[in-house]
């Protein structure tokens, strides 16, 4: 790198503000620091411009103080000067945090927070396809999300595709206004906005522009070979069996599935046409597949939607042992 080039650095793990300061205070410091540099702050990136071994000391300066603020929630003055002051600058060590899956927007950390979701990513490391089925609000399709992102950002994968089946659940598509993509929008929206918490959105739409990110209906993957890509099919439950097994053998090079489904929300007309639990019958105990069976335990959202799933769920085993 000549004086003439630059590095951009990408801020993860901490909100930018944090780092900043009140009024840009820390940054302010920062730069007074390293004269040599010309340090451009935009969100969660800084533009630095300098002579290679200037800009490299600096790099690691700045992840010891975003190591220090993951470790101990905050930063002062006096941090920021133990952190980049002199050579004796401070380098304190990211903990380690096995349950962390990715560093998302806003100082946002996407981790592991219950023991299926913590089953869901161990087998990742050994399993090029997993099954991730259970109840609304288990957290599911956000770490499955959450691991395509992180192979996205390592490299693992060249692409990350999103599909789901577009079944109504009380709509009929030809009754919505707009063209293909405006119907099918509001079925793909979860998946965007799961997407927006871990990717900033000027990235996530240059993604979607490129096709390194594609969000699409299960019927736009017929024919296709998915390579070196990530690959998610959400709301399996609502899938036939010839429609899941077209898709698990769209599995190319270098390519990890991971398949979610919630076998008590199925919205096909006869709910023994889907095909995701037989499918899973039918690849259970194969060698480099997983599968995970999320439950109650694992409702990550308000704390009334286990007590909902619960009861609904009360409701549905009464309604079967009534004569």
């Amino acid at each position: 790198m000549t004086a003439a080039e630059g590095k951009q650095i990408e801020i993860e793990g901490v909100d930018p503000r944090e780092l900043y300061g009140p009024r840009n205070a820390y940054l302010d410091r920062i730069r007074e620091l390293h004269p040599t540099l010309k340090i451009v702050a935009r969100g969660s990136s800084l533009k630095v411009l300098g002579a290679e071994a200037d800009v490299a000391r600096f790099a690691r300066r700045l992840e010891g103080l975003v190591a220090y603020y993951i470790k101990y929630g905050h930063i002062s003055s006096q941090v920021v000067d133990q952190c980049f002051a002199g050579e004796s600058a401070l380098q304190p060590e990211a903990p380690v945090d096995k349950d962390v899956i990715v560093y998302g927007n806003g100082g946002n950390i996407v981790r592991a927070r219950t023991v299926n979701q913590q089953r869901l990513v161990g087998l990742y490391d050994t399993c090029d396809l997993l099954f991730a089925v259970g109840p609304a609000g288990s957290g599911k399709t956000y770490t499955a999300i959450a691991l395509a992102v992180r192979a996205l950002k390592e490299k693992q994968v060249r692409r990350i595709i999103l599909t789901r089946p577009a079944v109504e659940a009380g709509e009929k598509l030809g009754f919505l206004p707009g063209d293909m993509k405006e119907k099918l929008d509001p079925y793909l929206q979860p998946l965007y906005d799961a997407l927006n918490d871990m990717i900033p959105p000027a990235k996530l739409q240059k993604f979607l522009e490129e096709g390194t990110v594609q969000i699409a209906p299960l019927a736009y993957m017929r024919g296709r070979t998915l390579d070196n890509a990530f690959v998610i099919l959400d709301e399996a439950q609502n899938t036939t069996l010839p429609q899941i097994k077209m898709f698990l053998t769209r599995m190319g090079r270098n390519a990890r599935f991971i398949v979610t489904g919630d076998v008590t929300q199925i919205d096909l007309p006869h709910k023994a046409d889907s095909g995701l639990v037989r499918a899973m019958d039918y690849l259970r105990g194969v060698e480099g597949i997983g599968i995970v069976e999320f439950d109650r335990r694992d409702i990550v959202r308000h704390p009334l939607v286990k007590y909902i799933v619960e009861a609904f769920d009360r409701r549905n085993e009464t309604e079967k042992t009534e004569p």
